[in-house]
């Protein structure tokens, strides 16, 4: 099965299995590292009613990964051997959707840029949001630049400590 059509497949799957659970299908990658076929599943949980970050638990993740490995098993749609793996997106998550953007508005992010806009290929500031296919970063009180998104290689929260 290509690795589209496993993707799609899982999240399909597993959209329908978290529905009422206050788990979210943070992103799915089917990757081949070596010889090894490995299929990740990261989760994320809602916010709670004050608006603060719930974080996924180990029983979370052992929850998910028992089900799916049971429908997988049952359903057999992978050709080739494969390691399932499924655990949070983590602190420092990459930011993969527009809709990640809008999530973490007002949150640091470490950007790296495909190639350099005013002499910076690397960025740190404060994620004003995306709109009309431009990301806003403060890079301080008085910077905000504007970079387009299809020029973003990866964008991931910051962790400070």
């Amino acid at each position: 099965m290509a690795k589209q059509k496993v993707t799609e497949l899982i999240t399909e799957l597993l959209e329908n299995f978290l529905d009422g659970k206050d788990l979210i299908l943070y992103n799915v990658e089917f990757v081949k590292e070596g010889k090894d076929w490995f299929l990740r599943v990261y989760l994320d949980k809602t916010e709670d009613e004050d608006g603060k970050e719930r974080y996924i638990s180990t029983d979370d993740c052992e929850l998910v990964s028992r089900w799916l490995s049971n429908e997988l098993d049952e359903k057999d749609p992978i050709e080739q051997n494969y390691y399932l793996e499924v655990s949070s997106p983590g602190l420092d998550r990459v930011l993969i959707k527009e809709k990640d953007y809008e999530r973490f508005k007002g949150k640091p992010v470490e950007i790296r840029l495909y190639k350099a806009i005013d002499g910076k290929k690397n960025l740190k500031g404060i994620l004003q949001g995306l709109n009309d296919g431009m990301v806003s970063v403060a890079l301080t009180q008085e910077d905000i630049m504007q970079i387009p998104f299809e020029s973003i290689a990866k964008t991931k929260l910051e962790v400070i400590i």
